[in-house]
């Protein structure tokens, strides 16, 4: 993505540690919710809606995890709370019904889509941000290489272009969530609600790793011909 590198390389990364991470995630965000929802409503009688607002304080437990785990609250965890926050708000306002609580949650993911998209006008995209959280360790020394490649043009053209997905997809996601609540009964959208939210999250991760190689790869290619390109010239 550039000809020169900053001094400070990319941090090592802790496989088992990022594995814990997603298992915490994936736990917290998808299997307890659900799990939640099934026992409040088949073993204790409670309401559609009072389940569902109850599982939802689960990825409000991944978050606090997550924010003591790695003892700061940065970007990412900050828009995390700002659309749990959302969420919350937004659950308690307009019809108390099942349906509707399905419809304002996929509405949540939407204006993430948004707010992706939205950013694209800002000094720097959303994804710099959360590439910033999953691509270093956090130290100050790793900050500081990372906050370095913003200097690129190829850095700056991949993250743009990573934002500028991740926005549409979420967007497509959220319509299809909406549509779906009423298409399906209330039972069946509490599994496929998550499923869809992490399995879109996967399919974004998975290509944006793809992307983010082949744009780095052809950041290699460039500055192998221009380094060849002036050794030419010099002989």
């Amino acid at each position: 993505m550039s000809v020169t590198a900053p001094s400070a390389g990319p941090p090592a990364r802790s496989g088992k540690a990022a594995a814990l991470g997603w298992l915490l995630t994936i736990g917290l965000n998808v299997v307890a919710p659900i799990v939640t929802y099934n026992t409040l409503t088949e073993d204790h009688g409670w309401s559609e809606f009072s389940a569902l607002l109850l599982s939802g304080a689960w990825p409000v437990l991944d978050t606090a995890v997550m924010a003591a785990w790695r003892r700061k609250v940065d970007e990412f965890a900050v828009v995390t709370l700002v659309f749990l926050v959302i969420t919350a708000v937004v659950s308690l306002v307009g019809a108390h019904t099942a349906r509707a609580l399905l419809v304002k949650d996929s509405g949540v993911t939407g204006l993430f889509g948004l707010l992706c998209l939205g950013t694209l006008l800002a000094p720097r995209p959303l994804m710099f941000y959360f590439g910033r959280k999953f691509a270093t360790d956090g130290t100050p020394e790793s900050t500081a290489w990372w906050n370095g490649m913003w200097q690129y043009e190829g850095f700056r053209s991949t993250m743009r272009t990573m934002t500028l997905v991740w926005g549409v997809a979420y967007v497509a996601e959220a319509l299809t969530r909406i549509a779906l609540a009423y298409a399906l009964p209330t039972d069946t959208m509490v599994v496929v609600s998550p499923v869809m939210i992490y399995g879109v999250l996967a399919a974004l991760g998975v290509w944006t790793a793809w992307f983010g190689r082949r744009r780095a790869a052809e950041g290699a290619r460039r500055a192998a011909e221009a380094e060849a390109s002036v050794a030419a010239t010099a002989a």
